[in-house]
């Protein structure tokens, strides 16, 4: 239960506002949002079974510490200190999405701009934040119950906040006079929230694509050994289809559904719209403190992973207090809402620069003993800089930069 918890929490979170939002705004067809988000979260949790939980297992070590054993200190020290401060970020966009929930009750203004514009805001991040940091600072186990007690809730919030906006829907729709069955149901959403815009360039294939590379940095970039290092067998990477299939399934089409609802409400278009604002018409009170809640719920352990990047550069440092001062400047940077104004862009560069030094990780684990080289040969030579690593590491970043600016 606490591996299903764990997945579940930070898949069922308040991003996901954010990103169900995003398939409606891009126009995406119903039929290719659906068959898109099965095939891309199969293959993320396979990615999940069959990459990084078994290395987690057999190792019971974080990738910091087992990345140290292959590339060496050098290396180490500059993907942990990059890994922890990107991790810092996203815990960050995470705490600024649920004080978009807790702004509303104090009449704050929506902030879209890349810089709070009101200090109540600043309070309110600061508050949400707290809690974020001590739990993180509590452990994996702390982690776990809290995702435990809460998923549950938010889970049946999304649905229930779904349910609430399709009266609306259904009301500006002349074709659809009533839902009496899947037909009528699957009818209004390519009317009213996946109409598929004749001008949008987004298939089934990118659809597929985003699901599995949502998370690319925690799977296939193997940063979820973290977690996975206190599995008992290699089997549980199957749980991550809680967070899939509930979160990045389920979740999302019910955040789409919502997003259309409260752009129909309120008359305006659906990028103008926070997670809490979606939320709050909706379900009201209760669907802001859905945003609170899940935020909280993916922040924990991206931030808890932050800490443990940077306790291999600090060893000598607890963990507590390494986790304590990543909480800290977590909580500057979601003081800052350009980081949540962007999220996805930054998703993408976050797997684009993280992703590739896994590649020597699993070369080193799965091929080398099936062609003959020795595991952990550099670090038995006592050099500080593994040039091989940090080359492939730098190539590849070179020609995946390339290729993304030139859009190939």
């Amino acid at each position: 239960r606490h591996f299903a918890a764990v997945f579940a929490g930070e898949h069922v979170a308040g991003t996901e506002f954010v990103i169900g939002a995003l398939f409606v705004s891009w126009g995406v067809g119903t039929r290719d949002l659906i068959l898109g988000l099965l095939l891309g979260n199969l293959l993320a949790v396979l990615s999940w079974t069959f990459m990084c939980a078994p290395i987690a297992v057999e190792t019971r070590l974080t990738l910091y510490w087992y990345l140290r054993r292959i590339a060496g200190p050098a290396v180490t020290t500059i993907y942990n200190l990059a890994n922890a401060i990107l991790f810092c970020a996203l815990a960050g966009a995470m705490i600024t999405v649920s004080a978009s929930a807790v702004r509303i009750p104090f009449g704050i203004p929506p902030q879209t701009l890349w810089y709070p514009t009101d200090l109540r805001f600043v309070l309110v991040v600061v508050a949400v934040g707290a809690v974020v940091v001590m739990i993180a600072i509590l452990g994996f186990r702390r982690l776990a119950q809290f995702s435990t007690i809460c998923v549950p809730w938010i889970f049946v919030i999304f649905f229930a906040g779904a349910l609430a906006v399709l009266p609306q829907l259904t009301a500006s729709t002349p074709e659809v006079a009533s839902i009496r069955g899947f037909d009528d149901l699957w009818h209004l959403a390519e009317e009213r929230v996946w109409i598929g815009r004749q001008d949008s360039v987004f298939s089934l294939w990118h659809v597929a694509g985003f699901a599995w590379l949502a998370n690319l940095a925690f799977h296939v970039g193997l940063s979820d050994m973290a977690l996975l290092r206190y599995a008992p067998r290699a089997s549980y990477g199957l749980f991550s289809a809680c967070g899939m299939f509930m979160g990045h399934f389920l979740v999302w089409i019910a955040s789409g559904v919502m997003g259309a609802g409260a752009a129909l409400l309120l008359k305006t278009s659906l990028s103008s719209l926070d997670p809490g604002e979606v939320a709050h018409q909706a379900l009201g009170v209760g669907g802001a403190l859905c945003v609170i809640v899940s935020g909280w719920a993916t922040s924990n352990p991206t931030l808890y992973r932050a800490g443990l990047a940077l306790q291999v550069i600090t060893p000598g440092w607890p963990r507590w207090l390494v986790t304590l001062l990543a909480g800290t400047g977590t909580v500057i940077i979601a003081c800052f809402p350009f980081i949540f104004r962007y999220l996805l862009e930054f998703a993408g560069i976050f797997a684009l620069l993280m992703t590739p030094i896994a590649a020597v990780v699993l070369v080193e684990h799965w091929v080398f003993p099936r062609i003959g080289f020795r595991r952990f040969w550099f670090s038995d030579s006592g050099r500080l800089v593994n040039w091989p690593a940090l080359i492939a590491w730098l190539v590849t970043e070179l020609i995946c930069l390339g290729l993304w600016r030139s859009e190939v």
